[in-house]
């Protein structure tokens, strides 16, 4: 497994802009397809974007097409998320997760997960 720490999280207005970072440590990385997750208070944690290996393939949850963009730097065992036009609805904790499977969704496909940073979009 590899482990994972999330970092860039904090206060924004709505239309604001964050960039969110999840560092790796193994030499590992670019075996695992990159995944962010997040959890709102009292919902369930969902999925937001999945990036490949090489980091040519990516797939968005439709809430956040257009806004939010993902890329990884494998020589930095790093992967990150651009996250623009913010609306208080993104408001939650982000999780970075890592999975070995093909084509990952699910919270179950990913078998290392990060302590999570918060953000919060005010209105």
């Amino acid at each position: 497994q590899v482990q994972l720490v999330e970092s860039g999280g904090g206060l924004v207005q709505a239309g604001g802009s964050l960039r969110l970072s999840c560092a790796a440590s193994g030499r590992t990385f670019s075996t695992y397809v990159m995944g962010w997750f997040r959890q709102a208070p009292g919902k369930e944690r969902e999925f937001v974007v999945r990036i490949g290996r090489t980091g040519g393939i990516t797939y968005f949850t439709n809430s956040v097409k257009g806004r939010f963009t993902v890329s990884r730097d494998n020589a930095k065992n790093t992967v990150y998320l651009q996250m623009n036009s913010l609306k208080p609805e993104d408001t939650a904790v982000y999780y970075c997760a890592a999975s070995s499977k093909w084509g990952p969704l699910a919270t179950t496909d990913f078998s290392s997960w990060g302590q999570g940073t918060q953000v919060t979009v005010s209105s």
